[in-house]
Parts: structure tokens; sequence; C-alpha cells
């Protein structure tokens, strides 16, 4: 069964980045060490973005990242990278989330900048 509510806060995250300049370069890149959300390109900036659709207040995004998951992050960063031919390019790892809450209709939107380094 697709995750609908995660499709849904890709959706909204994409929409909102491209809002903001970001030019989106892939969505769900898959590779053997995990997928990437969405990469996008912010100026000369190759920017590889985590998008998190949380329904709890008490959770911080950056949390709920775990050293695993950043791990699997920068290995398919890398292969993005390389498969462009893009190591040189300047790298930045974002986190968007969307906060859906049942009291209140709509979503809330993040964009949390340089959650941590690469390499």
């Amino acid at each position: 069964m697709p995750n609908v509510k995660g499709a849904l806060g890709e959706a909204l995250a994409e929409l909102f980045l491209k809002q903001r300049g970001f030019l989106i370069l892939a969505r769900n890149f898959r590779t053997p060490f995990g997928e990437i959300d969405l990469i996008a390109q912010e100026g000369e900036t190759v920017v590889f973005i985590e998008v998190k659709s949380l329904y709890s207040a008490n959770l911080a995004p950056e949390e709920s990242i775990g050293r695993r998951k950043k791990e699997h992050l920068k290995r398919a960063a890398l292969a993005f990278l390389k498969e462009k031919g893009w190591l040189a390019r300047l790298v930045r790892f974002d986190v968007v989330t969307i906060r859906f809450c049942q009291s209140t209709p709509g979503s809330r939107i993040e964009h949390l900048p340089d959650v941590f380094s690469y390499p």
C-alpha cells in the first residue's frame, strides 16, 4: 500500500521549494544505499532533501534522522554526484518538514537548511 501522506508531504515540499527558487533535479532517487526524497539546486549548490511528514508536535525534525539514516543519505548522495560527474560541486543536506495537525486543517511547512555536513 502506498504511503499517501508521505507522497503528499513530498509534493508539498517540492512546491514549497520551487516557490523559493529551487530547481528540482530529481524525485525519489533510489540507490542500493537508500532513497533521497528530493534533489534540488539552489544557486551552485546541490541540495539533498529529506522530507518528513510529521503528525506529532513532540518530535523535532532533525531528531528523526539518526546516524544510520544520515550515512545512507550521504552514500546515496555520493552515488548521485558520481552519476552526474558533479563530485566537485557544493553540497548541502536539508530537511523539509510537513506537520499535519488533526485539530486544524492544512499543514505547516518548515525548511531546515544544512542539517548535517558532508562528507
